[in-house]
C-alpha cells in the first residue's frame, strides 16, 4: 500500500482538481458564465472540497481531520445541486450536467471511505505524538 505524504498523494484531491477545473470551464462562457451569483457559488464550492482536503492534511490529524473531510464531502453535495439548478436553467447541457453529477458522486464516496478509515483508526495524527518536554533537553 502506497504510504500518502501529502494531499496532493490522495485519490479525492486528485479527483476534486479535476472536477474543480471542469466547473471553472464550465463556467466561463455562456449563460452560466453571465449569471455572476451562481458562477461564484459554483467555483467557490468546487474550490473549498480541494481545499479542506488539503487542510485536513496540513492540520496533522485527529477528529479535526474528520471535520474538514465533512466540509469537502458538504461541498460536494453543494456542487451537485448548484449542477441541477444550472440544468433546469439550461445553462448546462445534460450530458455535462451527469458527467459532473458522477465526479461529484465518486468524491463524496472516496471522502466517506476515508472518513470512515479514520474513524475506526488508532492513529491520530503528528500533532497528536507525545512531545519531549524542555526538562529532557540537553543543553
Amino acid at each position: 500500500m502506497m504510504k500518502i505524504e501529502k494531499f496532493e498523494d490522495t485519490v479525492s484531491w486528485q479527483k476534486a482538481r479535476v472536477l474543480n477545473n471542469a466547473i471553472h470551464q464550465q463556467s466561463k462562457a455562456g449563460a452560466l458564465a453571465r449569471d455572476t451569483d451562481l458562477r461564484a457559488q459554483f467555483r467557490r464550492a468546487a474550490t473549498c472540497i480541494m481545499a479542506n482536503i488539503a487542510e485536513r492534511f496540513e492540520r496533522g490529524g485527529g477528529r479535526e481531520s474528520l471535520q474538514f473531510l465533512a466540509i469537502a464531502k458538504g461541498s460536494c453535495g453543494e456542487v451537485r445541486a448548484l449542477l441541477s439548478i444550472a440544468l433546469d436553467q439550461g445553462y448546462i447541457l445534460e450530458p455535462d450536467f451527469q458527467a459532473l453529477r458522477l465526479m461529484t458522486i465518486d468524491i463524496s464516496r472516496l471522502l466517506s471511505g476515508f472518513m470512515a478509515y479514520l474513524g475506526a483508526s488508532p492513529l491520530r495524527g503528528h500533532k497528536y505524538k507525545p512531545q519531549p518536554s524542555p526538562s529532557d533537553a540537553r543543553p
